[in-house]
C-alpha cells in the first residue's frame, strides 16, 4: 500500500539533492527512450547527476538506458533530461516506475515529452518511421496509480486526451515546417521483458494499435494523475513478431534508434523551441 506521506518525503529529499546541484528551473521534461540518449549531448550549460546520487530513484539497467538526468537549456528553454527510464519489467514497483515524473512535477515542470523505441504493428510504419502517439491500450493491466492517493495526484484521472491535443497540433506543424516525415498513432503497453508473439500482434492490430512498447503508459498515466500534459513520440525500431522472418533483438532496436536520432532531435528541439502550454 502507499504511503502518501513517505512518497511525499522521498519525493522531497530527491529534489532536496537536486537542489544542491542546481538552481535550475525546468519548464519542460524530457524522457528518451532505448537508444535515444543522445539528444542529451545538446543541452547547453548542463548539469549532469547519475541517478544513483539521487535518494529514492529506482536503478535504470537496460542497454541504452544511461541513468542520467541532465539540466540545462535547449533552444533556450530551461529543461530536465531524464537519460535512461526505468521499466516494469526490471523488477521495479509499479510506484517506483512513475517516481520520475513525480519528481519533475515537485521540480515545476509544466509538462513532459516522452520518447521509446517501440515495434510496428501497422504494415504502413516502418523501421525509422517517427511516430507522434495518439493515444494509448494498457494491455499490462498494471498502474503506477493503484494504492492511496499520492500529494498532488487526483484519485480518479480522466484519460480521454492522455496525449494532450493542442500539444500534437503544434507537434504537427513543427514537422511540416521542418519536413520531417512522421505518423500519427496508437500505442499498446505490454509489461515485458518478453517480445510479443505473433498472435498478440494480430490481436493488437485488431484493437486498433499501430505500435508496442513496454514503456510510456506508465508515466503518462501517472502524469494525467498530477495534471501535466503529455507529448508523446515512438521511434518504430523494427516490426512486431510475425511480420518479418527474422527474430527480434534488442541490438537492433539500438541500432535503429541511433540512425534516426537526427531526425528525432530536430523535432524534439522545435518542440521545445515553439511550443507552449
Amino acid at each position: 500500500m502507499t504511503d502518501p506521506a513517505l512518497d511525499a518525503q522521498q519525493t522531497a529529499e530527491a529534489v532536496a539533492a537536486i537542489r544542491a546541484q542546481t538552481d535550475l528551473q525546468p519548464d519542460l521534461a524530457l524522457v528518451l527512450g532505448s537508444g535515444l540518449g543522445a539528444l542529451a549531448d545538446d543541452i547547453e550549460d548542463a548539469v549532469v547527476m547519475s541517478t544513483a546520487d539521487v535518494p529514492h530513484y529506482p536503478a535504470s539497467t537496460v542497454e541504452g538506458h544511461a541513468g542520467r538526468l541532465v539540466f540545462g537549456t535547449l533552444e533556450g528553454r530551461p529543461v530536465m533530461v531524464i537519460q535512461g527510464r526505468v521499466h516494469a519489467y526490471e523488477g521495479h514497483p509499479l510506484r517506483s516506475v512513475g517516481f520520475p515524473v513525480r519528481l519533475a512535477h515537485a521540480l515545476g515542470v509544466q509538462g513532459i515529452v516522452l520518447t521509446n523505441a517501440a515495434g510496428g504493428i501497422n504494415p504502413a510504419f516502418g523501421p525509422g518511421t517517427l511516430m507522434l502517439i495518439t493515444d494509448h491500450i494498457n494491455l499490462s493491466f498494471l498502474n503506477p496509480l493503484v494504492g492511496a492517493v499520492g500529494e498532488g495526484e487526483v484519485r480518479f484521472p480522466d484519460m480521454s486526451d492522455p496525449y494532450d491535443e493542442t500539444w500534437r497540433l503544434q507537434a504537427r506543424n513543427i514537422a511540416v515546417t521542418q519536413k520531417i516525415p512522421y505518423r500519427e498513432g496508437v500505442y499498446v503497453w505490454t509489461s515485458g521483458p518478453s517480445y510479443e508473439t505473433p498472435a498478440e500482434i494480430r490481436f493488437f492490430a485488431r484493437a486498433g494499435a499501430d505500435a508496442v512498447g513496454m514503456s510510456t503508459v506508465p508515466e503518462a498515466l501517472q502524469a494525467a494523475a498530477l495534471g501535466l500534459p503529455v507529448l508523446g513520440i515512438s521511434t518504430i525500431t523494427n516490426p512486431a513478431a510475425g511480420l518479418q522472418d527474422t527474430p527480434l533483438d534488442h541490438a537492433d532496436v539500438l541500432e535503429v534508434g541511433r540512425n534516426v536520432r537526427d531526425r528525432l532531435a530536430t523535432w524534439v528541439r522545435g518542440i521545445v523551441a515553439e511550443t507552449r502550454l
